[in-house]
Order: structure tokens, then sequence, then C-alpha cells
């Protein structure tokens, strides 16, 4: 159940980031959507990053996600920066380890914001920010059998 306020600009007592996550199992994009519900939001901007069968021109086959330990703190870190940025009403971001096949979700992130530019920007930031600061590889296997790794996400 979403939090009620007594003011509408009023933020949430509660931590408005709701789920934080790095997971082996597959991610939900309803989760992800529920945790971010909130009344006083009026707009919500949801990123979902999926295996793409290609990369660089060349065929993917399969690709695996691993992280370092540190890579929950580091997650957490983004997402308070995020929401001490913008006006978060609600935040959630996880992230897929181990092999992944073409067309699994690697990544769902959502934000809850009071209006729908701020969600963008928000979701934006978190989406990049992740991806760059958060120390999760991923290790590519192509079709003509060679293979790489890339640097955080």
């Amino acid at each position: 159940m979403a939090p009620t306020y007594d003011h509408p600009g009023e933020r949430a007592a509660a931590d408005p980031i709701r789920l934080l996550a790095i997971r082996d199992t597959p991610l939900s994009l309803d989760e992800v959507f529920r945790a971010v519900g909130d009344d006083a939001a009026g707009g919500t901007a949801l990123f979902v990053g999926t295996v793409r069968n290609h990369d660089g021109g060349a065929d993917v086959d399969t690709l695996g996600y691993s992280r370092h330990p540190t890579a929950e703190a580091e997650l957490r870190r983004v997402a308070e920066k995020v929401v001490a940025d913008h006006p978060v009403r609600a935040l959630a971001a996880v992230h897929r380890v181990g092999d992944l096949a073409v067309g699994d979700l690697a990544v769902v992130v959502a934000v809850s914001c009071p209006h729908r530019a701020e969600a963008f920007e928000a979701c934006r930031k978190l989406i990049d920010d992740l991806k760059h600061e958060v120390p999760i590889w991923k290790h590519q296997r192509f079709s003509d059998g060679t293979e790489e790794w890339v640097g955080a996400c």
C-alpha cells in the first residue's frame, strides 16, 4: 500500500528507495513497477535492459554478468544520490547476474516523481550511473566462438 501524506508536496517519511537488488533469478517488471507506486507521484518512468542478439557487429549467443562484493553497496550509493538530487517519491532498481540468454531481462529500474519530466530525468540518471559506477561486469560470448569482458555493466 502506498503511503499517505498530510501535504501534497511533503516527502515520504519512509525511505523512497523501495527496492534494490542484484539477483541470480529472473527479474519482474511487475515487482519493480509495484515498488514505485506512490499516490503523490504524477509520473513514473521505467527502464528495462534486455540481452540483445548482437553487439559491435557480432552475433551474441549468451552473456553472463558477475559482480564485485561491493556492488549492492554501490547500487545503494547511486540510488541515494538520485534521491538527493531529484524529487523522488519512490525508486527501485534490480540487476541480474549469472548466465542470461538473448531476450532475458538484465536490469529494471523505475522512479516515481511528482511530474513526468522529473521522473524521466531521475530514471535516466539512475540507469546511467548504475551502468558506470556499480561494479557489475558483462562477459559476452559470440557466435563465432570469440568472447569479451565489458567493464561495469
